[in-house]
């Protein structure tokens, strides 16, 4: 099911390529995503984050608005890992994409996030 367009507010922005990373200190899921619009052609990153932790599952999904450069990267990344759907691969993108901080939290690399972020919404 598409979503909001950050740009045309069309409800056609679409998940177009996604690599599954490790759980890490937060979060049971983890999920660093390539979003476009049918509508428009806007591209963006997104990043979905799950936690089935403690009494209640909660979750969120937040696109950036980056660099053309970053979504191309972050797409080469993605086609070159053998196994996107498999957190637990060992290939060297899943260990450059995967790191942690000191405290064992994931946070997606500087180049493919920025300060304008937007919700991952439906209409």
């Amino acid at each position: 099911m598409p979503f909001v367009c950050p740009e045309c507010q069309a409800n056609s922005l679409t998940i177009t390529q996604s690599i599954e990373l490790p759980p890490d200190g937060r979060s049971d899921e983890i999920a660093l995503q390539i979003v476009k619009c049918k509508g428009c052609g806007f591209r963006g990153t997104a990043v979905y984050e799950e936690s089935r932790r403690g009494a209640e599952e909660s979750w969120h999904h937040v696109g950036y608005i980056v660099p053309k450069a970053s979504v191309t990267r972050l797409s080469k990344l993605i086609r070159r890992c053998p196994s996107r759907k498999n957190a637990r691969c060992d290939c060297a993108v899943h260990k450059e994409l995967g790191q942690t901080n000191e405290y064992g939290i994931w946070y997606p690399p500087e180049w493919a996030m920025s300060d304008r972020s937007f919700p991952i919404r439906r209409s």
